[in-house]
């Protein structure tokens, strides 16, 4: 599909707390928008709340140590995007430190954000935009019955 074709909603918020709920809320207004079935839509849910969540605890400095370039600190963005097969989230946040992975023991209540987004997406990763300064985490949730990330 053309990616000019390709339905896609942006959204922007502030690097707080509750932009996670409000990630979520237009997340699934957005996904029922676009008429698609309600497991593609939780999943989707699920991995902007994860995604969303790191920003905002991990990706945005105060605007006083933001990197230089186009990236407003203290800001998160979000994009959804529908493809052919899948529903692209991307979230962007502003420092370039890649995600990882941290050791989370069974009492943990935190940690285990990319373990759940590699068991509900199809795909995930991260890239570092040209003059942004900051990173982009993506994942993809199939929308075919019986695809992964559902």
């Amino acid at each position: 599909m053309n990616q000019a074709h390709q339905p896609t909603s942006d959204l922007t918020l502030a690097a707080t707390p509750n932009a996670v709920s409000w990630a979520r809320r237009h997340t699934v207004d957005v996904l029922h928008r676009w008429q698609l079935r309600s497991e593609v839509v939780e999943t989707a849910r699920l991995l902007v709340s994860e995604l969303t969540t790191n920003a905002v605890r991990h990706g945005c400095p105060a605007p006083e140590v933001a990197p230089a370039g186009s990236c407003m600190a203290g800001t998160i963005s979000l994009v959804l995007r529908l493809t052919g097969s899948c529903v692209l989230i991307l979230v962007s946040d502003c420092t370039p430190r890649p995600p990882s992975r941290r050791v989370a023991d069974s009492n943990a209540i935190c940690g285990r954000g990319l373990l759940l987004t590699e068991a509900m997406s199809s795909r995930w990763g991260y890239y570092h935009p040209p003059r942004h300064g900051g990173k982009v985490v993506w994942a993809e949730v199939s929308i075919q019955p019986g695809g992964l990330g559902e």
